[in-house]
C-alpha cells in the first residue's frame, strides 16, 4: 500500500514539474504581456520614436 502511495506522489510531483517547465522555461521574466496592456500613447516604434498622434 506504501508502495503505491509513493508512486502516486512521484508521478503528481513529475506532472507538476512537466506544468512548471512549459510554463516559465526560456522567459526571462515569466508570462508575456498582451499588446493591449499598453497605452498607445506609451508605444515606442522599433527605430525609438513615438508614432505619430491620429
Amino acid at each position: 500500500m506504501g508502495l503505491i502511495l509513493l508512486e502516486a506522489l512521484a508521478a503528481g510531483l513529475v506532472f507538476i514539474l512537466i506544468i512548471w517547465w512549459t510554463m516559465f522555461s526560456g522567459r526571462n521574466k515569466g508570462e508575456l504581456h498582451d499588446d493591449g496592456d499598453e497605452p498607445e500613447a506609451g508605444r515606442v516604434t522599433e527605430e525609438g520614436k513615438r508614432p505619430p498622434e491620429a
